[in-house]
């Protein structure tokens, strides 16, 4: 089958993919790196332009600039293989195009505020805190790579953006991001964490067990409990913790992962119910798949084949400013009336 309609910039890579000359450059492109079209699967609905942001670097401008003028000028590599790349077919040739989601801003939303964002360097972190610096917030943003938080206080030159490296785990380094913060704490956005092996119970080391707690809910704890008495001094606060779809399910990856992302709901439940009637709300987002700097490795064969199978249904990944979006919206005054939620922030995959 191939595209009804000439293929450009904000053609669907499904499109780029089944028609002929589009394959035929993709494919020409991917096998200079070692990979063949179906690297495409989890993102091919999305417009192909959209992989110079996410790429980070590894597509350009150029690049896409170049795929383009080759397909318009039938500039088709001689003797490569169209491959069978795996492409959904409601998503191409004659379907109805999905729309499109756009980030849209809210000018002033987070104005005169001050939010704490742990692991601002990359990915759902780094999202988050954008926006709410472009909304007028000032944000605290935390990470342990200093190289990554000056990336991302060069891409907001005029924000209000005060960029610390700090381990959330260590109690002085917990200290020097409350310090950071001064006297008012409007929000926290814990977003910081880590990824298990995908170990089951049987399998899984004190070493990796540890480590996930240490991050995903030590960390998370020893945040909220230091930024709780300046909440409660000044008559309010919003807290967003990040837990999973591994808090809604069993399936979603290893036992460390899994259990730490449950603790962090239980953490989420029990301070909103507790600091409810002191105007402090506290809810947690729940990701699904989502494009981040964030690797998932199976170290258990038989751990491996059973999420697999489980992921079999799971929805097309996001960019990390679809969850943002999300946390945001807990974070701001527009979540006035919303307290004590994990809110799964999947696409729908916690329906399935």
């Amino acid at each position: 089958m191939s595209s009804t309609k000439p293929l450009s910039a904000d053609s669907a890579i499904a499109d780029w993919l089944a028609d002929p000359a589009g394959n035929a450059v993709l494919t020409e492109m991917l096998a200079q790196g070692g990979q063949t079209p179906d690297v495409f699967k989890p993102v091919r609905r999305l417009a192909i332009k959209r992989l110079v942001k996410m790429s980070r670097g590894a597509f350009t401008q150029e690049m896409l600039d170049d795929l383009v003028r080759r397909v318009v000028a039938g500039d088709v590599p001689d003797g490569t293989p169209v491959a069978a790349a795996s492409v959904d077919e409601e998503s191409i040739g004659d379907a109805v195009t999905l729309r499109e989601w756009t980030e849209r801003l809210d000018a002033g939303r987070f104005t005169g505020q001050t939010v704490i964002v742990t692991g601002a360097g990359s990915g759902i972190g780094r999202a988050t805190a954008s926006r709410i610096a472009r909304e007028g917030g000032r944000v605290i943003a935390v990470d342990v790579s200093q190289e990554r938080l000056d990336e991302f206080v060069a891409d907001h030159s005029g924000a209000d953006v005060v960029a610390l490296t700090a381990d959330i785990t260590d109690d002085a380094g917990v200290a020097r991001i409350v310090e950071a913060a001064g006297d008012t704490i409007d929000g926290l956005a814990n977003i910081a964490g880590i990824m298990d092996d995908m170990t089951p119970i049987g399998e899984v080391t004190d070493a990796v067990w540890q480590r996930v707690f240490r991050v995903n809910v030590d960390g998370t704890m020893k945040l909220m409990r230091a930024v709780i008495p300046t909440m409660l001094a000044q008559g309010g606060g919003s807290i967003v913790n990040t837990a999973s779809e591994a808090a809604l399910r069993g399936s979603a990856a290893g036992v460390a992962y899994t259990a730490s992302k449950h603790a962090v709901a239980g953490i989420t439940k029990s301070s909103a119910f507790i600091y409810g009637p002191n105007g402090i709300r506290v809810n947690a987002v729940a990701p699904g798949p989502t494009i981040t700097n964030i690797e998932a490795s199976f170290g258990s064969p038989l751990a491996a084949g059973r999420i697999q199978t489980a992921m079999a249904v799971m929805p097309d990944p996001v960019e990390a400013d679809a969850i943002a979006a999300s946390i945001t919206f807990l974070l701001s005054d527009d979540g006035v009336n919303v307290n004590g939620v994990i809110l799964a922030s999947d696409g729908g995959w916690s329906a399935a």
